[in-house]
């Protein structure tokens, strides 16, 4: 099994990336940083309806920040 199938098919519940929130993730916000990765490596962020914007803006503002979906059970959790 790899690290992304077993963030997909582990029971705990997606919670929000943002520092202090515990609400349930409704977005994976998908990213690299291309000085690190390569340019087919995607890192993951999950994020409520209220920091979507705010964690969107971090990673924008770095160029790091590739694509946002809406998170459901095939998109893995939060990769380091």
């Amino acid at each position: 099994m790899t690290d992304q199938e077993a963030l997909v098919t582990r029971d705990e519940p997606a919670i929000c990336s943002a520092k202090g929130c515990t609400r349930d993730a409704s977005w994976a916000l998908l990213w690299n940083n291309p000085k690190l990765h390569t340019p087919d490596r995607r890192k993951t962020w999950l994020a409520c309806d209220d920091h979507r914007v705010s964690l969107s803006d971090f990673l924008g503002a770095r160029g790091f920040l590739r694509d946002v979906v809406e998170h459901g059970p095939s998109v893995p959790g939060p990769t380091g």
